[in-house]
Formats: C-alpha cells, structure tokens, sequence
C-alpha cells in the first residue's frame, strides 16, 4: 500500500478585520512562503507571491472556509495538504 503524499504547511494569521471583513496572514510550507489576504463577505483569496501558488491556494481557501470563527490574530496553525512539493 502506497502512502499518500503529503505536505504540512504552517498558517500565521497576522490581522483579522470584522469591520473589513478580511484575514491577512502567511503560509509556509517547504521552501515555499507567501502572504495571503482573504476577503471572507466576497469569498476572494489573494495569494502572493505567483509562484508556486497554485500549490497552496485550493486547500488554504478550503481551511479558512472550515476554520474561519476558529482563527483568531496571533496564532499559527496547521495545514496539510494532499500533495509533496
């Protein structure tokens, strides 16, 4: 039996805004990083830097949906993703 590829990613939120209705933090996973900027009353997940993006954006946008009333500014967590990179 093959074991599924796997990535764990951390994900700091650094700001979450009711009043702008967003949540900007940051993901790192592997020798990857980049900053993230969700817009949660839009459903909009911007993703920088471009490169590698399409690695991550899918299951993050995927987390928040789940996580969202969970994640609180300040705190860091994790997320594993369904792939090796």
């Amino acid at each position: 039996m093959w074991a599924k590829p796997e990535t764990i990613a951390n994900v700091s939120i650094n700001e979450y805004c009711f009043s702008k209705q967003q949540i900007k933090g940051v993901v790192k996973a592997s020798q990857f990083k980049w900053t993230f900027i969700w817009s949660f009353n839009k459903g909009l997940l911007l993703v920088n830097p471009p490169l590698g993006r399409a690695l991550i954006e899918d299951a993050l946008l995927r987390f928040l949906l789940k996580r969202d009333y969970e994640l609180e500014a300040g705190n860091d967590y994790i997320l594993i993703i369904s792939a090796k990179f």
